[in-house]
Parts: C-alpha cells; structure tokens; sequence
C-alpha cells in the first residue's frame, strides 16, 4: 500500500525530485517490487500514448523526406526534418529503456537469490535512473499538438493597473526572454512600444528552438500581479493584468494569403532606435481584410524585413483562428462548449505575505517567486501538459 501510494504522489512531482524521491523509498527488500510497478507504468504508458503508432509516423515523415523537390521549401523541410528527429529519439528512448528495464529486472532476481548486497545497492540506483528516463519520456510523450514542434511568436500586452500593469509587462517580457536563455532558445524582439512612464506598452517575441511552441503555449492567457505598487507613494497594494498570446510560426507556403486581402500601410517608427529607425518610414502595419486582424512591426531599420516579420505573425493568427475554430466544433460535437475569452486568468503572482505563483488550469504552485521571474517555468509547464492531456 506504502509504495502504491507513494507512486501515485511521484506522478504528479516534477522532474528534478524524482531521484531524490525514490532514494528515500527502493530498498533492497522492495526492489523487485518497484521494477515491476515500473515495468507496469511503462507499458500503460506507451498504450495510452501509442508509442507503437510512432513508427509509422517517422516511416512517412522519412518518405516525404525522399522526394526530389522536398528541400525546395526549406522551412516546411526544416519543421519536418525536426519532427522526424525527435520522433525517433523518444522511440528508440522508448525501446532502450524497456529493454534496461528488462535486464535490470532479471539482474535484481539473481542478486536476491544470492543475497548480493553490493549488487542490490547498484541495481537500487540504476532503478532511480530509469524512474527518471521514464519521467522524462512521459513529459516528450505530451507533445501531441500539431504545432508543438513549430517555433513560437509570444506576445505580451499591458492590461487594466496603468503603470503597475505596463512595469507588469516588461517584468513578463524579461522572463520569457531568460526562460528561452536557460532553455537555449533564440529569441528576438519583432516589435515592442515602450511605455510612457514605465515598463511597456506591448512586445512581440519570436522564440526559436526545439517545441518552442509546444512549451510556450502554456502561458497563453492572463497573468496577474498582486504587490505594493512601487509606483504608489503610499505602498499600497496594486492588481495588475497583462495578457500574453503565445501562437506557432506556419511557414509561407502553409497558408495562402491574398494581395487583395490585405491592405500594407508603412509609417516612421516610434520610440527609440538605432540608426535610420526613426528618420525613414520603415515600420509597417497590414490589415487582414476578411478577419480585420491588425499586425505591425517596426523593430527592424528595414521596411523589407518588418513586411515579412508583419506576414509571418498574420501567417500564425490565421493558422491559430482556424485551429481554434476547429477544436471549438469538437467541443460542439461532444455535447458542451467553453466559450474562449481574452481576459480568463490562468495564473497569479503574490509578491507580498506568503510570495506564491499559482497556475489556476493545473492548479500547480511554487513559492520560490524570484525563481520562476528568473525563468525557472518547466514545472509549470509540465503541469499544464498533464493538466490538457487530462481535461482537453
């Protein structure tokens, strides 16, 4: 019963506690035990995820990769050469560990008919290591979307709380900046206005690196702040919002957007930049006409590359409308519906009393406040995969 339980609790822990939690618990009179409960976990797993199905995907995926005009375009090529990647990576991670499983499995019988101490003390750390890979599979297994392997366009928008809310944003902005730093992403600014005051108005990141997307798309929603403003001469405590939309990077040739659908304006660029930023009219702004969706960019010098910086956001926004469309007929179809608003609140931030970030989807808490503001959001992250796998 003891160690049922304490599998249960080790589920719903994050990555990095798992070899700790399972020092505490392997012993050598439960070893076979845990190996098999381990054993049984794996292959629930690979049933509920269909890990087998993983072949013939990468067979197809491998297939498209052979034809003679499959680099003649180079950013669908990339996406699919990435997805085929790390495709077989998890499945033969997958297969490598049944298969130390399985050998650890026989080695820990014999130890325990000879009565191998030493042994039994080696086989009970190499069963922490496979706890672990099996974590970790667990996590990559989540990656079920069909933009998960896409680079993201993040952006961050100042709500209701003035200048708290615009400080709010730029605080935001910092730590998604040092989130895609620890991960060994690359992220750069397409647009950003700062604030009159403090902090900014709005920015537009582009985060490029392995399931950008897929990781980021957790922190789509409202992000709120409760502290004593430091912008007030009394301290009093603040409510500040700033929404943050997280959408996929769709290659040009994915989506067909017409010269007669959008209207192309070019205005002289705001706030401060390098040379040629503010003195030339080369910051731009498009209007899709059919859904009224408004992009502008003017961080580069460039007029050229802010127009293709302005398609490639307008790009994602009609992948992701369309997306949302669809999953919204599912729900239909299923009998009920979620109305999606723009302000629903997904997460709070304490920095006052008990200091505390709660996700409010995963119900997943941490208390190290500065920690997660430094970028630390994996086990948010992962929270929040388990949480949609189980409820959307």
């Amino acid at each position: 019963m003891e160690q049922t339980l304490i599998i249960t609790y080790i589920q719903k822990t994050p990555v990095f506690t798992w070899a700790f939690l399972y020092s505490k618990i392997i012993g050598m009179d439960n070893l076979d035990k845990f190996l098999d409960d381990l054993d049984k976990r794996r292959r629930e797993l690979m049933s509920a995820f269909k890990i087998e199905d993983l072949k013939t995907e990468i067979d197809d995926l491998r297939q498209q990769m052979e034809a003679p005009d499959f680099w003649q375009d180079q950013a669908r090529a990339v996406i699919v050469s990435r997805r085929a990647e790390n495709l077989q990576r998890d499945y033969q991670r997958w297969l490598n560990l049944e298969q130390s499983l399985k050998e650890t499995k026989e080695l820990t019988a014999m130890a325990l008919a000879d009565q191998d101490a030493r042994l039994l003390s080696e086989l009970s750390a190499k069963a922490e290591n496979l706890a672990s890979e099996l974590r970790l599979l667990e996590n990559s297994s989540l990656y079920t979307g069909p933009y998960d392997e896409r680079d993201a366009l993040l952006s961050i928008n100042a709500g209701t709380g003035g200048v708290d809310a615009q400080d709010w944003a730029q605080m935001l902005e910092r730590m998604y900046l040092r989130y895609a730093e620890r991960q060994g992403f690359k992220a750069e600014i397409l647009d950003r206005i700062l604030a009159n005051e403090a902090g900014i108005k709005s920015v537009m990141l582009k985060i490029k690196g392995e399931r950008a997307y897929g990781n980021l798309k957790s922190e789509n929603g409202t992000h709120r702040l409760l502290r004593n403003s430091p912008f007030n001469a009394d301290g009093l405590r603040q409510t500040s919002f700033a929404s943050v939309e997280v959408i996929p990077e769709i290659p040009a040739n994915d989506i067909l957007i017409k010269d007669e659908d959008v209207r192309l304006d070019v205005f002289r660029s705001s706030g401060p930049g390098g040379q040629s930023v503010n003195t030339t009219d080369s910051a731009v702004r498009l209007v899709h006409l059919p859904t009224g969706i408004t992009i502008s960019c003017q961080s580069e010098r460039s007029q050229h590359q802010n127009r293709e910086n302005a398609f490639a956001i307008l790009r994602a926004r009609l992948a992701q409308l369309e997306l949302s469309r669809k999953e919204e007929e599912e729900k239909k179809l299923k009998g009920g519906i979620v109305k999606a608003e723009w302000g629903q609140q997904i997460r709070s931030y304490w920095f006052y009393g008990n200091r505390l970030v709660k996700d409010h989807r995963s119900d997943w808490e941490d208390t190290n406040v500065d920690g997660v503001m430094d970028g630390h959001l994996e086990d948010f992250i992962s929270a929040y995969l388990r949480w949609q796998k189980n409820n959307v």
